[in-house]
Parts: structure tokens; C-alpha cells; sequence
């Protein structure tokens, strides 16, 4: 797959779909599902630290506080694009399944834009999430294509 794919990061793609209990036994198919899950999961777990992030921030602080709450609502859309990302694959609508995927890594990608635009980094955590979630979109739309 990643040498069909060049946008693949083999290391990631083996060490995150690994890790899910249906992987093992997954066919192609299975895997594109399983990395839709896994896009899932990626981008609740972007909400968790999200909403941990701004139950510590300082309220003074309301550039950062607006960044995060804007974050937490694009990875809230990531999830769910992600889980109809998986819903289209299931049911073999392998175009719809990778639009979805694309559409949450824009969503992640747009966490970032949020944090430029206020002229602030975003805390590093967040910033991983939006790079994993960007990967994952990649990794499901390159096993959808082995299939498609």
C-alpha cells in the first residue's frame, strides 16, 4: 500500500491499525474499515484533550480559550465524519467513504488555521491529533483504493 501511496507512512499506518481488535482478522475491506475507526477514535480523542485543555486554561487567557472551543467543535465534526466515512465503506460506497475521510482531515487542519489566525501554537497535543487525523484520512483512503 505505501508503495502504491506515497502519502502513506508505513510505521503509522502498521502501528495504529495493529493496535484495533478487528485488524488481525481484517480483509482489505476490513481494514479500510478499521481505519475509519481508528479516525474515530483519533478525533474523540482530540475532543478529550480539548475539553481538558480548557477546563485548566486560565479565563484570561481568550485567544487560546476561543481557539480551543473552535478546535473542539472541528474535531467534534471530524468524529463524525470519520464514522460516516466508516458507514459508506461498510456499505461499499467507496467514493462517499473517501470524501468523508478527506472532509474530517480538512476539519483537523482547520484546528491549526484557528491557533494561526489568533497568532498562537497550538498546545502540543493538539497539534499531534491534527497530524494524526490528517495520516489516518490518508492511510483509509489508500486501503478504500486497493478496493475501489
Amino acid at each position: 500500500m505505501a508503495a502504491r501511496d506515497r502519502r502513506v507512512d508505513y510505521g503509522f499506518c502498521v502501528s495504529r491499525l495493529s493496535h484495533h481488535h478487528d485488524s488481525p482478522d481484517a480483509d482489505t475491506w476490513g481494514l479500510a474499515k478499521v481505519a475509519a475507526d481508528v479516525g474515530v477514535a483519533t478525533a474523540g480523542d482530540a475532543v478529550y484533550d480539548i475539553k481538558t485543555l480548557l477546563a485548566t486554561k486560565p479565563p484570561g487567557d481568550a485567544q487560546a480559550r476561543a481557539a480551543l472551543e473552535q478546535c473542539q467543535r472541528l474535531y467534534d465534526a471530524a468524529e463524525s465524519a470519520f464514522a460516516e466515512a466508516y458507514d459508506a465503506i461498510n456499505r461499499r460506497d467507496y467514493a462517499a467513504g473517501k470524501g468523508k475521510a478527506a472532509q474530517a482531515a480538512s476539519l483537523a487542519r482547520r484546528c491549526d488555521d484557528a491557533f494561526a489566525r489568533a497568532a498562537l501554537r497550538p498546545p502540543p497535543q493538539v497539534a499531534r491529533w491534527g497530524e494524526e487525523s490528517a495520516k489516518i484520512a490518508v492511510v483509509c483512503t489508500a486501503i478504500t483504493d486497493l478496493i475501489d
